[in-house]
């Protein structure tokens, strides 16, 4: 009856641990009763059967558990699970032709730090290099990175 009780509890385990990788993962109950559950079943070994039988246990569970999750996330139910696409977008550049570094423009939001403007007509991310910029003020080009430019207030009149 014993064997019984300790191959249930390994199952029920090793159920409740699949439930946690593949329909609600996360730390939650399924989880935690699946390792409760496995490490009952070790237990329950080691004081009825012995050391000898305890780490058995402890080994085929140790060798089931990992066995199990791989072959389940080879399968193809759980293909269906897995993101698959690839992420082919790109980070525009700045067009060092159209704006360089001394070039005034106007901050299109507000840049707290970070936000847009607007210099020789091309709209541009941009980074305050202090103080929160608001809308429609005056800026000037300091710096230009790869995908956004460093701005700084110009002293309004």
């Amino acid at each position: 009856m014993t064997i019984f009780v300790i191959t249930c509890l390994i199952l029920l385990g090793l159920l409740l641990l699949l439930i946690e990788f593949a329909l609600i993962p996360g730390v939650t109950i399924a989880g935690i009763g699946g390792f409760a559950m496995l490490i009952a079943s070790v237990y329950v070994s080691f004081v009825e059967y012995g050391t000898a039988a305890g780490f058995v246990t402890l080994i085929a569970i140790l060798i089931a558990a990992p066995t199990m999750m791989f072959y389940f996330f080879k399968s193809k139910s759980s293909k269906k699970m897995i993101l698959e696409s690839q992420i082919d977008g790109k980070i525009e550049n700045i067009d060092t032709e159209k704006i360089h570094v001394g070039d005034i423009g106007k901050s299109i939001s507000r840049l707290a730090p970070s936000g847009k403007v607007k210099v020789n007509d091309e709209i541009v991310e941009a980074q305050s290099t202090g103080p929160f910029i608001d809308q429609n003020l005056n800026v000037r080009v300091i710096k230009i990175q790869s995908n956004k430019i460093i701005v700084e207030l110009l002293k309004q009149e």
